[in-house]
């Protein structure tokens, strides 16, 4: 099936439904509003269920099909925005300071919407389709929140799928692969705590700084000297906090960052090595050093036969040259990871064009990939017992 002429009539709609919500963004599981705006057009589309709660504020819509049985499928958007100033200048830019949809979660879950109209009217599918609106997708974990209140068997879950837009991806494509999607994504903060006193006598001093700076030295070597070659790590120190006067060494320094990893191997090595560097390089001096190990996503795993039912959704709708299923891995984190730990399912990528990246205060979703996103969702809806 091409894109549907039905979810071009609806683009303009759908597209309202978007800048509605861009211009209301909420934070992590403070969705409330967004989550009353979805349950209304899931109630107002027809769905056989709506329930709300879920996860705190996740909102679930249950459609069933008409054509026999099948299975029970669930499609996966995200609500929440992000905690940056927008400078897009669109006129339906944020009205709330400081937040802003940087990330496109707004155009997920209007498309996702979209889609869930449609096959509340047309129901021209086996099975039963869960649409599924999480919040705190930007580091609160939603998704396993709404899965421990008992998304997936509450619902019957067999498979589950995401789509999440990418700049620089061209419109009109699709991208995914096998395995390793997203990356696991820890945080680390080493307090070094030596001994303070004045800049002109440093020999009386056990200087933070000095052993700070080796340690961030030394961490730049776990990845480049301890890892496969061939595997994908990124550790970076991406905070550094120390002393408060020109003249005055601290007693403190406190350095702050991630590791990001595509294996389980990899994610344990990147937290010894961080302990173990610490440790010694704050011992050499006479100082010592605390790590506190903050674990976030896990690797975001597609699932192999699943991510060919995606693909071949994407190709049924863009056309097989349209859709990457060699896609490399990306290095940023992804909540959906949780629902691929619990369900067999995969993501897929949807091409935003030539726009400002994620998570950049001038980024905007591409309305013009509306139609496709809808028509994606409904020939991945239309192929469930085929």
């Amino acid at each position: 099936m091409p894109i549907l002429n039905r979810a071009h009539e609806m683009q303009a709609e759908v597209a309202g439904w978007r800048h509605h919500l861009h211009q209301h963004p909420e934070l992590m599981f403070d969705v409330h509003e967004t989550a009353a705006f979805v349950e209304e057009k899931l109630k107002a589309f027809g769905c056989d269920e709506v329930v709300t709660g879920l996860g705190r504020t996740g909102v679930v819509g249950v459609i069933r099909g008409n054509r026999g049985e099948g299975e029970t499928l669930g499609f996966r958007s995200d609500m929440d925005a992000l905690p940056i100033k927008e400078m897009t200048g669109k006129p339906y830019a944020s009205t709330v300071p400081g937040k802003m949809h940087a990330c496109g979660h707004d155009g997920h879950t209007s498309m996702l919407l979209g889609a869930a109209q449609y096959l509340a009217e047309t129901r021209n599918f086996a099975g039963t389709v869960v649409v599924i609106f999480q919040p705190a997708e930007e580091g609160g974990g939603g998704g396993r929140e709404m899965i421990e209140d008992g998304l997936m068997d509450r619902f019957g879950i067999d498979r589950v799928y995401g789509m999440h837009n990418m700049p620089s991806l061209p419109a009109g494509r699709f991208a995914t692969r096998p395995g390793p999607l997203w990356a696991a994504t820890d945080e680390f903060l080493v307090r070094i705590t030596g001994r303070g006193g004045h800049a002109a006598w440093p020999n009386q001093t056990i200087d933070p700084i000095v052993i700070g700076a080796q340690l961030v030295q030394a961490m730049q070597t776990i990845a480049s000297r301890n890892a496969d070659p061939i595997s994908a790590m990124v550790v970076s120190a991406t905070q550094f906090h120390a002393g408060s006067a020109h003249n005055v060494i601290p007693e403190e320094a406190e350095i702050a960052g991630t590791v990001r990893t595509l294996s389980p191997e990899n994610r344990e090595l990147g937290e010894s090595r961080i302990k173990t560097l610490a440790a010694n390089i704050a011992a050499a001096h006479g100082a010592t050093a605390e790590v506190t190990w903050r674990r976030g996503y896990p690797v975001m795993v597609n699932h192999s036969a699943e991510t060919d039912i995606c693909a071949q959704a994407a190709a049924a709708v863009a056309g097989e040259n349209a859709v990457d299923v060699s896609a490399a891995p990306m290095m940023g984190g992804e909540d959906f990871a949780y629902m691929t730990e619990a369900r067999p399912g995969a993501m897929i990528l949807i091409g935003n064009g030539d726009t400002a990246g994620l998570h950049h205060p001038a980024y905007d979703f591409n309305d013009e990939i509306i139609p496709l996103g809808i028509s994606y969702w409904v020939a991945l809806a239309e192929a469930n017992g085929a």
